[in-house]
């Protein structure tokens, strides 16, 4: 078989273009001979750049406004030409750090990132602890259901010396100190906070 010395340029293709036929995308190299290609290796090939396009699209929609839920981001994609199971929108959706709020999904800002600045810690503990008890060198904390995590957060970005270090799970504390006295200074400064 002779290959011809000049292959047309294909014209370009979006996903959508082919997406659900079964058949091949066909072009020409020369007048005699024909080359086949599937459309699963053409989408195989586009597939990050598929990926990146349609972050971009879900970031310029959200630009606009909030999406109230993944299903209305999922029927706004589609008619933008991106169709995507729910699977694929929760990756997206967590990959772009999208926050859920009272609207919907939105793009995130400083106060939703993380990288922002923590609450004053004597504010977290009044809202959210209700008890603290100290045994030896350990103090259990307990707080509202679901709220351990960032009380142990806001206590960690204090840096208290006195503290080796904390573990939260949903709703209690576990704050270890080197000694015995330094767990009661901590134990104080916490019962102050919650006065």
């Amino acid at each position: 078989m002779k290959v011809a010395q000049h292959v047309p340029e294909i014209a370009r293709l979006q996903p959508d273009d082919v997406a659900g036929q079964s058949c091949c995308i066909k072009f020409t190299v020369n007048l005699l001979d024909r080359i086949y290609i599937h459309p699963y290796e053409y989408l195989c090939s586009t597939e990050i750049m598929s990926k990146r396009s349609r972050q971009t699209v879900i970031l310029q929609l959200l630009e606009r406004a909030p999406a109230a839920s993944q299903d209305d981001l999922r029927r706004e994609l589609a008619k933008n030409g991106f169709r995507v199971t729910q699977a694929t929108l929760s990756r997206d959706i967590h990959q772009l750090k999208l926050v859920k709020t009272t609207e919907g999904y939105s793009l995130p800002t400083t106060e939703h990132t993380g990288e922002g600045t923590l609450p004053p810690v004597a504010r977290v503990v009044r809202d959210f602890v209700t008890d603290v008890r100290q045994a030896q060198n350990l103090l259990v904390v307990k707080t509202s259901v679901g709220s351990a995590q960032p009380v142990a957060a806001a206590l960690d970005s204090q840096g208290w010396p006195e503290s080796v270090g904390t573990i939260a799970g949903d709703d209690t504390i576990l704050i270890i100190s080197r000694d015995k006295k330094s767990a009661s200074r901590i134990a104080g400064r916490l019962q102050e906070m919650l006065a």
